[in-house]
């Protein structure tokens, strides 16, 4: 059984959407896990206090990682636009 080019180029781009993404978002949760447990156990509950640290090191994340996010979307792009060269045929 043969699959559906389509079915697998969405297939592979949530996988790449994944793997982009998640170089900031998990140290965002990490850091949002560690500011709620400060805040719960200190009773402070102040709405920029949870959000500074995340968007630092989202930041920081996005700086680290760029260079590596921006090959993978580029493979990425350039497989589909073969893929597509390839279905035109």
């Amino acid at each position: 059984m043969e699959s559906d080019p389509f079915i697998d180029a969405v297939r592979r781009a949530l996988w790449v959407l994944t793997l982009a993404s998640a170089p900031m978002l998990l140290p965002a949760l990490v850091v949002g896990i560690v500011v709620g447990i400060f805040q719960a156990a200190t009773s402070i509950n102040e709405a920029t206090l949870s959000f500074i640290p995340k968007t630092v090191v989202v930041g920081i994340c996005a700086v680290l990682f760029a260079g590596a996010i921006g090959v993978l979307l580029g493979d990425f792009t350039r497989d589909i636009f073969v893929q597509i060269a390839g279905m035109a045929r």
